[in-house]
């Protein structure tokens, strides 16, 4: 294992790092041979913040994760998690934080409230069981055996024994992957939950309607470097995107109609009409002084600025495609 000299002897050092943060990354570097999977990652996040980190695989969010969690070495660069080095950290900073994994096993022949009192065991100050089983809506299924828990009722379970250690940071890795809508809605309540008890968060996902429910600050990951950060609605510029404005025009009215603002409108084979402007509330009022004046309407009528799928789509399409 690199020494503490020799890992901040890279491109991150430890005086850099933010001393308020909950994480603090500066110069993150994970090497593989030849290949780079981290290049140079610096970040921080905020107690009490709910970030979600996405990427697509093989982008380097799993190295990252793990290196933040102490079960990967890094390469180069300075980290402090709870204001400790995850590399070297003592058993009782393990005490501080809470882990769901995208994938694991609880005990089939044990019931939910004895898992968590098997786990509660392990804490030097755990929360009282019924209450955690309370806080992510297991209390009716408390004396159910782990066989008999549904899928989504599992992964209740699995945030319940994160939480009964009552960490300060919990990792969230893909908690709601292969829900259903339902049982997607009622995970996001209990993480919501955990924002009310001032957790601070560390959530992977792939869902962009989760991060965008969820997350404070989004951060994205792409080519082992981040390539964006910022608030869901403001993420890489979304917020002053040009909007995309379409429409169908009513039969009989032709397209050399159309007002000259919107000479270079595209018309696809639907008859579909589309433009797009920095402007959208002042050329939409524009079109519908013009077909007022001409008693036409366009019922169809939509304005759509990009939305996060479209902007994260955007940021790793490179990435995505060299894997």
């Amino acid at each position: 294992m690199s020494t503490i000299t020799e890992i901040e002897a890279g491109i991150g050092t430890a005086e850099s790092l933010d001393p308020r943060a909950a994480i603090s990354v500066r110069g993150l570097r994970k090497t593989y041979g030849s290949f780079e999977a981290v290049s140079g990652v610096d970040f921080d996040i905020q107690p009490g913040e709910i970030v979600a980190f996405l990427g697509p695989n093989g982008a380097g969010k799993t190295t990252t994760v793990e290196i933040l969690e102490g079960y990967r070495e890094r390469t180069a660069g300075a980290v402090r998690v709870l204001g400790e080095d995850p590399a070297t950290a003592p058993l009782l900073w393990r005490d501080r934080i809470g882990v769901v994994l995208q994938d694991s096993e609880i005990e089939p022949d044990l019931t939910a409230r004895e898992c968590v009192e098997l786990y509660a065991g392990y804490h030097l100050h755990p929360r009282p069981v019924m209450e955690t089983l309370e806080l992510v809506g297991l209390t009716a299924k408390a004396g159910t055996r782990g066989s008999q828990l549904s899928g989504g009722q599992r992964r209740r379970l699995d945030v319940a024994l994160a939480l009964i250690g009552d960490p300060e940071l919990v990792f969230l890795d893909e908690p709601t992957t292969g829900f259903d809508p339902s049982a997607r809605r009622q995970a996001w309540d209990v993480i919501d939950g955990l924002r009310a008890l001032g957790k601070t968060i560390f959530l992977t996902t792939h869902y962009m309607d989760e991060a965008e429910r969820l997350a404070d600050r989004i951060m994205v990951i792409a080519r082992g470097a981040i390539v964006a950060e910022g608030s869901p609605a403001t993420l890489a510029g979304r917020d002053t995107r040009p909007a995309t404005v379409s429409f169908h025009l009513p039969e009989g009215v032709p397209v050399g109609a159309l007002p000259d603002f919107l000479a270079e409108a595209l018309t696809d084979d639907d008859g579909l009409i589309r433009f797009r402007t920095p402007e959208p509330l002042r050329d939409v009022g524009r079109l519908s002084r013009w077909a007022d004046e001409r008693g036409v309407d366009f019922p169809d009528l939509e304005v759509k600025r990009p939305n996060l799928e479209d902007i994260y789509l955007e940021l790793t399409v490179e990435d995505s495609a060299d894997r």
